[in-house]
């Protein structure tokens, strides 16, 4: 396995030709059941942009932590707020509900040392900011994101291009 120099400059250009949706139309079912189910309006949206932000800064895609900062940026959301979500331990800009939805997808996208990834007392916590529906849709988000990570990591789309054409 070779190894890239980290001053080589990235290609401005897919590492897959051919968009993978393209290739494999099916998953456009599933994608817009990932989205219909993530916005129930049980969890605020911006909730939502939040989690998926820190879950490709955690999994270490340009692409998704552009894509979910355009979204925060369409939705009025400050500066302050968008740029703190990678410390947002000790950034004043979160609440207690966004501060639990962070903590989680943190929890299940980081390995533990302890062994379990979302232990009882912070599944606790979050359960005390989010009514049973709005924790099952948090969780889903959390896996919505994760099943788009796989194709912005392998596939690797241009950063900063159209959510709907990030192959053209």
């Amino acid at each position: 396995m070779t190894t890239r120099s980290i001053t080589a400059e990235i290609p401005l250009a897919p590492r897959m030709a051919e968009d993978p949706a393209q290739l494999v139309p099916e998953v456009a079912e599933v994608s817009a059941a990932l989205f219909k189910v993530v916005g129930n309006g049980s969890v605020p949206r911006p909730t939502i942009s939040l989690v998926h932000l820190r879950a490709g800064q955690i999994v270490g895609s340009t692409y998704l932590t552009m894509l979910h900062t355009g979204f925060l940026r369409a939705a009025g959301q400050s500066e302050e707020r968008i740029t703190s979500v990678a410390s947002w331990q000790d950034s004043p800009y979160f609440t207690g509900p966004e501060r639990a939805a962070l903590a989680l997808v943190e929890a299940v996208l980081q390995p533990s040392t302890s062994g379990e990834r979302v232990p009882d007392a912070l599944y606790a916590e979050v359960a005390e900011h989010y009514e049973p529906k709005a924790l099952a849709t948090l969780m889903f988000a959390i896996g919505q994101v994760n099943f788009f990570t796989a194709a912005a990591l392998i596939a690797k789309p241009v950063p900063g291009r159209a959510f709907t054409d990030p192959w053209k």
